[in-house]
C-alpha cells in the first residue's frame, strides 16, 4: 500500500470514528419514535377533550411539572455535547485540510455549500411562511412551549461574539459565542502535538458519547414528556394543533427540497452528470436513505453509487466516508427552517443580527453534529440555533415528536449531497488524487 493511500486511510478512518463511536454507543438504545408520535397525539385529543371539562386545572398541574422535567433533562444536555460534537467534528477537519489538494478543494466545497444552506433558509423560509401562512389560530400551538429570548440590536450581536467568562457563557446558554469559542479551541487542537492532540480529541469524544447516550435515555421518556407537553397545547389551542404541526411539515421539507435540488445541480455543473444519469444511478442509495434514515448506513451503496457514476475510485474512497462524518447539506437549511417557524408562531421579530446568528451557528453546527436518525440530533442541533437567533426552545420538545418525517429528506438530500460532492471534486484538471495526497 502506497503511503499516499496510507494516509487517505488514516484520515478517513479518523474523520468516521467519531459518528460511528456514537451510532455504536446508541445501538441499546432503541429510540421510540413511533411511541412518541402517538404520545403527541394522544396528548393533544386529551387536551382538547378536557378543555370542555372541570377537569383540565387537576390533569394540568399532573402534567405541566412533568413535561418541564423531561424538557430540562433535554436542555441540560445541549452546551456539553455541543463542545464534544464541534471539538471532534471542526478538529478533525483542519487536520484533513492539511492532507492535500484534494482535502482542501473538497473542504472548500463543504463550507460553500454549508454557507448557502443557512443563507438560503434565513431568507428563503420567512417568504415562503408569507407565501403559505400557517392555519388560522396557529400562533398559540407551539408558542406555548417556553417564553422568547432578548433578540440582539446590531451593536449588541458584535459585542456578543466574544464572551468575557466562558463558565458564565454557558451558565446562561449563550450560543453564539460558545460555538465560536469552541470552534477556534478545535481549531487549535488540531495544532498540537500528536500525543496532545489525541488526548484531548479522546476527552471530547468520551463526553459527547456519554452525552448521547444520556440523551438516549431521556428519549425513552419520550412519550410520557411529549404527551404531558402536549396536552396544555392542545387545550390551549385546540384541532389548530394538527393542522399546525402538517403546515410546519411541509414547511421544512420544502426547505429541505431546495438542497436535495441543489445537489442534482451540483453534480451536473460542477460534476459534469447530465440530471437523469445522476438520479439513476443515486436510486439505490437514496433507498437505502429512506430506509434506514442513516447517512452512515448508507454509505456502501452510496460508493456503489459512485462506481455506477464511473467516478475514480481513489475520489469516491476518500470523499464519501470523510463527506458521511463532517457534511450534512440540508442540516443549516433544515434547522434554520425548524427556528424561524417556531419565532414565526412565538411572535418573535427577526432582526438580520438574529438571523446571521442563527445561520453563523447552523453552518459550524452541521461540522459538529453526527450521522444519527433526526430524532436523536434534533433539539441538540437546533436548540443552540435557536437560541442563538432569541428564540424559545420549549416547542422543540414537542416537534421532535414528528422529526421522523422531515428526517427522511435530511437523510436522501444529504446523501444526494454527498455523491454530487464526489462528483464534483472528481472532475478536475491534471494529476490525480493519489499525488495530492502524498505528505
Amino acid at each position: 500500500m502506497s503511503l499516499a493511500r496510507k494516509a487517505k486511510r488514516a484520515i478517513v478512518a479518523a474523520m468516521d470514528r467519531g459518528p460511528a463511536d456514537a451510532e455504536r454507543q446508541l445501538v441499546s438504545v432503541r429510540i421510540p419514535a413511533g411511541w412518541t408520535l402517538a404520545g403527541l397525539i394522544a396528548g393533544l385529543v386529551a387536551g382538547i377533550v378536557l378543555a370542555r371539562t372541570n377537569a383540565l386545572d387537576t390533569a394540568l398541574a399532573i402534567s405541566a411539572p412533568i413535561g418541564t422535567l423531561w424538557l430540562r433533562s433535554l436542555q441540560a444536555t445541549i452546551v456539553p455535547l455541543v463542545a464534544g460534537l464541534l471539538v471532534i467534528g471542526i478538529a478533525q477537519m483542519a487536520m484533513a485540510a492539511r492532507a492535500g489538494a484534494t482535502a482542501r478543494r473538497m473542504l472548500a466545497w463543504v463550507a460553500g455549500v454549508l454557507a448557502f444552506s443557512g443563507l438560503m433558509s434565513a431568507f428563503f423560509t420567512p417568504a415562503l411562511l408569507a407565501l403559505v401562512p400557517p392555519p388560522a389560530d396557529a400562533a398559540g400551538v407551539l408558542s406555548a412551549g417556553g417564553e422568547p429570548q432578548e433578540v440582539p440590536t446590531i451593536a449588541a450581536f458584535v459585542e456578543s461574539l466574544i464572551a468575557p467568562n466562558m463558565v458564565a457563557a454557558a451558565a446562561e446558554t449563550a450560543m453564539l459565542p460558545l460555538t465560536l469559542f469552541f470552534a477556534a479551541f478545535a481549531v487549535a487542537v488540531s495544532r498540537l502535538p500528536a500525543g496532545q492532540r489525541e488526548t484531548l480529541i479522546g476527552f471530547f469524544r468520551a463526553v459527547a458519547n456519554a452525552m448521547l447516550m444520556i440523551i438516549g435515555w431521556v428519549l425513552w421518556a419520550a412519550p410520557v414528556g411529549v404527551f404531558a407537553l402536549a396536552l396544555g397545547v392542545g387545550a390551549a389551542s385546540g384541532g389548530a394543533a394538527f393542522a399546525t404541526l402538517a403546515h410546519y411539515i411541509l414547511i421544512v421539507v420544502a426547505v429541505g427540497t431546495v438542497i436535495l435540488v441543489g445537489g442534482y445541480l451540483v453534480a451536473w455543473l460542477a460534476g459534469g452528470i447530465a440530471p437523469w444519469t445522476f438520479a439513476r444511478a443515486l436510486l439505490p442509495a437514496q433507498t437505502v436513505a429512506l430506509s434506514t434514515q442513516s447517512s452512515l448506513a448508507s454509505l456502501p451503496a452510496m460508493l456503489d453509487s459512485a462506481r455506477r457514476l464511473r467516478l475514480r475510485e481513489e475520489t469516491a474512497e476518500f470523499v464519501l466516508p470523510l463527506s458521511v462524518a463532517i457534511f450534512r447539506a440540508t442540516s443549516p437549511a433544515m434547522n434554520m427552517a425548524v427556528a424561524i417557524y417556531v419565532a414565526h408562531l412565538a411572535g418573535v421579530e427577526l432582526t438580520v443580527p438574529a438571523l446571521l446568528a442563527g445561520a453563523a451557528v447552523a453552518f459550524v453546527i452541521a461540522i459538529g453534529s453526527v450521522s444519527l436518525p433526526g430524532t436523536i440530533s434534533f433539539v441538540i442541533s437546533v436548540g443552540p440555533i435557536a437560541l442563538a437567533m432569541g428564540v424559545p426552545i420549549g416547542p422543540l420538545a414537542l416537534l421532535v415528536a414528528v422529526e421522523m418525517m422531515p428526517d427522511l429528506m435530511r437523510t436522501v438530500a444529504n446523501v444526494t449531497a454527498d455523491v454530487a460532492l464526489a462528483a464534483a471534486v472528481d472532475r478536475k484538471k491534471g494529476g490525480d488524487i493519489a499525488g495530492d495526497l502524498q505528505p
